[in-house]
């Protein structure tokens, strides 16, 4: 990683320490004068080293972009890995308050995006400016390992979808024949009767012939769902490109969630009660810990920076609403599907939702598939800050659809994701390793970075009550990603012991 230095497409550009200690590049840059609250007009140098669009989103798509993070296919799993662990008090609150704390510190990390008399379009230069460049270092491998290991959860999320088509197959299947016995018993003419048998063992052998081939094993599964990740990711040159797509993402978001309220709603009225105990499990400390670092990861993106890049100006007070967005009509989806599967399951519910649902075979599939295709799209907007790196690493320029640049992208990140696959085939147990790259990075960008930086940029506007509050947020969450790493790592030295490599989960 340390090899793909930032350059501009137009200029090759080196890294230099600044007088003031900083850590930032050389580049080539615009004027541009924006009015702060006071009226006076402020000189902001607006960086454009990189091969990617800047400046170019209205806020509302940059508000997509988050939601479309948020509500990804991973709600279907908080009902179990955030409620079950926590009950139905804890749980809730947690996510409200989580949601909270996580708008604050974002909140921070956009005020922070035009310091040191420029746009700091990367969570690594601004890092660089205020600590300087062993920090600038650190940030940048903390980021994309954590972006890496999101990436793989989203190809084994997709793989599951797929895998889970296969089931439901089996279960039309299943269903018809078990229809067709029933029948058999209440009928009376024997012709009709015979008829009836010999379809079902005729369906019955046809699920044997297509469920025996093996094909559509999870490792297989994943490495299907990798290569259609690849297919997209060659034709959306970068992250202001999605545009049209951000809608058909929230459109297959709003398909699987709705699918799976429904139909968690329609369970939940025809059962009996449900069992909402926090399971007595030999490790539930480390699972509360778990669950709890799930709170954090539910709402944040480790990549803000990134995103804020793409908002017109004012960017700033653009970046404020589309977190607006995010936090108030972009969470209501998410609250929905993860409050109904517990009422509806309880503490039996599964680590994805889809699973344990009953219903119409039909409207299961069409669900699966559409977290398919959306999985697709929000692995892109995660691996974006990769794809920025590499494309100005190499000088991408000119027409993104010319032959030279599409052979590019089909050969670098088309490499990249098969890296990604290959790791999320290897390791389908791979939310552990989550887990632990969440607590050593997600939880210390997102919050205790962005509480420290906010710390010495604004050091001498901030009273003391607000500099006591800033400090003890660093300390706080600083634990919480001690405790957090150590029961990930409990968890993966249990899960190693049950799992094996490219197992069939």
């Amino acid at each position: 990683m340390a090899g793909c230095e930032a350059t501009t497409a137009l200029l090759p550009r080196s890294g230099v320490q600044g007088k003031d200690e900083s850590w930032g590049m050389v580049i080539p840059t615009e004027v541009r004068e924006e009015k702060p609250g006071g009226g006076e007009k402020l000189r902001i140098l607006v960086s454009e080293d990189t091969a990617h669009q800047i400046s170019t989103d209205p806020w509302y798509q940059v508000g997509f972009v988050l939601t479309t993070g948020i509500n990804s296919s991973y709600v279907l799993g908080y009902s179990q890995s955030i409620m079950v662990p926590l009950g139905w008090i804890f749980g809730t609150a947690g996510l409200l308050l989580a949601a909270g704390i996580s708008f604050y510190a974002n909140s921070l990390v956009a005020r922070l995006h035009e310091v040191g008399g420029r746009r700091q379009i990367r969570y690594r230069d601004l890092a660089g400016h205020v600590y300087g460049r062993k920090m600038y270092g650190l940030t940048w491998a903390l980021q994309y390992v954590n972006l890496f290991m999101v990436n793989a959860g989203y190809i084994i999320l997709a793989g599951q979808a797929l895998k889970l088509n296969e089931e439901s197959l089996y279960n039309l299947h299943d269903a018809t024949i078990e229809e067709d016995l029933k029948e058999i018993r209440f009928e009376r003419e024997f012709t009709f009767v015979k008829i009836r048998k010999k379809a079902a063992i005729e369906r019955e052998a046809l699920y044997v012939l297509y469920r025996d081939d093996g094909v559509l094993k999870l490792p297989y599964c994943i490495g299907i769902a990798g290569i259609v990740c690849a297919l997209f990711a060659f034709g959306i040159p970068h992250l202001s490109a999605l545009r049209i797509w951000l809608g058909f993402s929230t459109l297959f978001s709003l398909v699987y969630i709705v699918v799976a309220f429904v139909l968690s709603l329609r369970n939940g009225l025809n059962s009996p009660a449900r069992d909402y105990s926090i399971p007595r499990l030999h490790n539930r400390i480390f699972s509360t810990i778990g669950a709890t670092a799930n709170l954090v990861f539910a709402y944040n993106t480790g990549m803000l920076p990134e995103i804020q890049a793409t908002i017109k100006e004012p960017a700033i007070k653009n970046m404020e609403k589309a977190l607006w967005f995010q936090f108030t009509i972009g969470g209501l989806p998410l609250y929905a599907v993860t409050f109904m599967g517990y009422w509806a399951y309880g503490s039996s519910t599964s680590t994805y939702l889809l699973s344990s649902v009953q219903g119409p075979v039909w409207a299961k599939t069409i669900a699966n598939i559409a977290s398919f295709l959306q999985t697709v799209i929000a692995l892109h907007i995660f691996a974006s800050p990769m794809y920025e790196c590499l494309d100005t690493r190499f000088g991408r320029e000119g027409n993104p659809f010319s032959f030279q640049n599409v052979l590019f992208r089909i050969l670098v990140r088309g490499g990249y994701l098969t890296i990604n696959t290959l790791v999320s085939a290897l390791l389908p147990f791979l939310g552990d390793f989550m887990s632990l790259t969440g607590a050593l990075s997600t939880l210390p960008l997102t919050f205790v970075l962005a509480n420290h930086m906010y710390l010495k940029v604004k050091k001498k506007q901030l009273s003391a009550s607000k500099k006591t509050w800033h400090w003890l947020n660093v300390v706080g969450f600083s634990c919480l990603a001690v405790i957090a790493a150590i029961a990930a790592l409990r968890l993966i030295v249990s899960d190693s012991k049950r799992y094996h490599l490219f197992a069939d989960l």
